[in-house]
């Protein structure tokens, strides 16, 4: 048995949410290790509907782990609201069923604050933040004056670490016409919040080495998607952490060789929420209809996302970058009925062919995709179970897919429902 790691191959919304949970089931133990309360998963079990920002997806299980890593950056406000709020639904979470790192950052009001300020002043240059302060958390903790979860614990050393930031954040603040924050109240506002969150407080790190050795199966959740990530992603429309399967290890604190099977959560066609470049997108009625049909609305925002054809060359750079074994495919009954669908297989950019996204923001907005055309299917795909169920053009769809990214699919989702999930390799098992 090995572990595994689960990352996104696009812009992230690719349907993670309800891969993990299929995986979860077969976990011990699940870690986010990376992102903030940005991005969100849905989850479907049964009747009832998850949302989940911040938590670990086996948190709605009963009898797994949920550990919430040293390279997520947390909003302990977000974070008891979310977890009182799965308590409705009637899920247990305690220290027993979570862990959170110790050394893991904090993000403040402060942070929310300049986040918007600074987004504000971008005009039309905006790279599309959700304004809840992921990025400032994630400067704070790089320009080493982040306020950790441990810091709850000890009154003198969160009164310096407070005055210390507020230093910096204060003179941007006021650069950009906003009010200081009061250091006395946002102290007093973190005491407050500090017992709800210190009882989960532990070290992952331990935590997870000593599951390891006990043969433990652990399940890696990333958050976003690839394209999204800070030094692979489409700079500077990209969030502010890595996104790729490498962070699963530092961002818990486990070795890299702690992981052994990487998937890569795939739409079966392309879809990217706020700005920045979107070679295949179809501003058009197929991308109104691709929208519609997916339901593609976040998750956290509520924003509507771009649509547009699969894109071959961005998910084959995932593949290579992110070292993916295997793909989950998902969402393609929502291609169901069309009488043709494109893939993108190349871009051209000033009469020269790329078979990648090139690194320079100015080549990526001048990038035209190159179309192949493959026959659609009437019948439908939805809930299929088996690969007997599906029509010999998805079929050949789906071939054609692996052969341009290279890399086989793992599994294959054709609906929200996790039963609904063709299984061409158990990825727990290499």
């Amino acid at each position: 048995m090995t572990n595994v790691v689960v990352i996104g191959s696009q812009w992230g919304d690719e349907g993670k949410g309800k891969i993990v949970d299929w995986l979860s089931e077969r976990a011990d133990i699940v870690v986010r290790f990376q992102g903030g309360h940005n991005a969100g998963h849905t989850l479907v079990i049964g009747e009832k509907v998850f949302k989940l920002s911040l938590l670990p997806s086996g948190v709605v299980r009963p009898g797994k782990l949920g550990v919430i890593g040293n390279g997520v950056v947390i909003d302990p406000w977000a974070l008891v609201e979310e977890m009182e709020r799965i308590r409705a639904d009637g899920v247990s979470i305690d220290p027993a069923s979570l862990v959170i790192a110790e050394n893991a950052a904090l993000i403040l009001p402060v942070h929310r604050s300049l986040d918007r300020a600074r987004e504000a002043a971008r005009g039309d240059g905006k790279i599309g933040t959700t304004g809840r302060g992921i990025g400032p958390a994630y400067e704070d903790k790089v320009g080493r004056r982040a306020v950790r979860v441990c810091d709850l614990a000890d009154p003198a050393m969160l009164r310096q670490r407070v005055a210390d930031l507020l230093v910096h954040h204060n003179a941007l603040l006021k650069g950009l016409g906003d009010e200081p924050v009061s250091a006395e109240q946002l102290v007093a506002d973190l005491e407050e919040i500090a017992p709800k969150i210190l009882p989960y407080a532990g070290v992952v790190w331990q935590v997870l080495d000593e599951a390891r050795r006990a043969g433990k199966r652990i399940l890696y959740e990333g958050a976003q998607g690839v394209m999204l990530d800070v030094d692979h992603g489409t700079y500077p429309f990209v969030t502010s952490s890595h996104t790729v399967p490498g962070q699963g290890a530092s961002g818990s604190g486990s070795g890299p060789k702690s992981i052994g099977y990487v998937l890569g959560i795939t739409k079966a066609y392309t879809t990217r929420v706020g700005s920045g470049p979107f070679p295949t997108e179809q501003d058009n009625e197929v991308g109104r209809l691709l929208g519609e049909r997916g339901r593609e609305f976040g998750t956290v925002t509520g924003r509507a996302r771009r649509c547009g054809w699969f894109d071959a060359v961005l998910v084959r750079q995932a593949m290579r970058v992110g070292g993916v074994d295997g793909i989950a495919l998902t969402k393609l009954d929502v291609l169901d009925g069309l009488d043709e669908i494109k893939i993108g297989i190349g871009y051209e950019i000033d009469g020269r062919r790329y078979d990648h996204l090139p690194a320079s923001q100015a080549l990526q907005a001048r990038a035209e995709p190159i179309y192949e055309t493959m026959a659609g299917w009437k019948e439908s795909t939805y809930g299929a179970r088996r690969w007997a169920d599906l029509p010999a053009t998805a079929i050949k769809y789906i071939r054609r897919i692996e052969e341009l990214i290279d890399t086989p699919v793992a599994l294959l989702s054709t609906s929200p429902e996790r039963e609904d999930t063709i299984r061409v390799r158990d990825p727990f098992e290499g």
